[in-house]
């Protein structure tokens, strides 16, 4: 064994990061998954929910990118969100190729719905961790999230 806790006769010294975030979230959400199926929601118009919700209205391509949606994923997402009377579409003046998504009435109302229940479940989920670990949780990840890519180096490929 290393430092990192990791068998040295393994060909990668580190800890599977991506692996270890995957399972956290797999794990995190299967404690909102029932509320989100009580109400017709998958995780990606869940994502888009929330960010719209804080947010506001914003353009698909933002929503991509705080979603963490690819583009023709989007497009799907939002088509069906919009079917079902959840989102609305608004123009932006000035500019015909730019469009704006916001949560729509019927939206909005969903998002009164869920939001109490959400909020009694992460009470459950610092009630079992403790709220400092969740803290320090939320304070690493930002952290980890705030590092831009250009400042860790990359290894040179040939």
């Amino acid at each position: 064994m290393n430092l990192n806790g990791v068998n040295m006769n393994h060909r990668i010294a580190y800890r599977n990061l991506p692996q270890l975030f995957l399972k956290a979230r797999a794990n995190l959400m299967s404690h909102f998954r029932p509320i989100l199926s009580r109400f017709g929601l998958t995780d990606q118009q869940w994502r888009i929910f929330r960010v719209l919700d804080e947010r506001g209205q914003l353009e698909p391509r933002e929503l991509c990118d705080l979603c963490q949606i690819s583009s023709p994923s989007m497009t799907g997402v939002l088509k069906r969100m919009e079917e079902l009377d959840l989102i609305r579409r608004c123009d932006v003046k000035g500019d015909q190729r730019r469009v704006l998504i916001g949560l729509s009435e019927q939206g909005d109302a969903l998002m009164l719905k869920i939001a109490p229940l959400i909020d009694v479940q992460y009470q459950y989920i610092e009630q079992a961790f403790g709220s400092e670990a969740i803290d320090e949780l939320i304070a690493a990840l930002e952290r980890f999230n705030e590092v831009r890519t250009e400042a860790v180096e990359q290894v040179k490929l040939d």
